[in-house]
C-alpha cells in the first residue's frame, strides 16, 4: 500500500466536505473490505454499525456478481428504503460509503 501525502489528505478532506455539503447527506465512511473504519462522520456507534454491516453486504454483492459472470467486478452499490438511501462505491482498497435521506432530495424536486 502506498504512503498518502499531506496533498493526498487534503484532496480526501475536500471530497469528504463536497458530499457532505449535498442535500440529505447524512453522513460517510471511508473502511477497508474488512470492516475498519478510515474516517467517518458519524459518530462511533452507527460508524461500527454501518461499517461492519455494510462491508459484509458489499462482499455478498460483490460474490454474486461474480458468480453472475466471474469476469465482472462489482463497483457500486446502491440500496433505497423509505427512510435511507445507502450508496457504496468500492476500490481495491477502501468502500466509500454514503449514507442519505432520500426524503430530503425530493423535498428539493416540490
Amino acid at each position: 500500500m502506498s504512503t498518502l501525502t499531506a496533498k493526498d489528505y487534503a484532496d480526501v478532506e475536500a471530497t469528504l466536505t463536497r458530499i457532505t455539503s449535498h442535500t440529505g447527506v447524512q453522513g460517510i465512511v471511508i473502511a477497508t473490505h474488512e470492516g475498519s473504519v478510515i474516517r467517518s462522520t458519524l459518530d462511533n456507534i452507527q460508524t461500527q454499525q454501518i461499517s461492519t454491516l455494510v462491508t459484509q453486504l458489499a462482499a455478498r454483492g460483490k460474490s454474486v456478481v461474480r458468480d453472475l459472470d466471474p469476469e465482472d467486478d462489482l463497483t457500486f452499490l446502491r440500496i433505497r428504503s423509505k427512510k435511507n438511501e445507502i450508496m457504496v462505491a468500492e476500490t481495491k482498497q477502501y468502500l466509500l460509503i454514503t449514507i442519505q435521506n432520500p426524503n430530503e432530495l425530493q423535498k428539493g424536486w416540490i
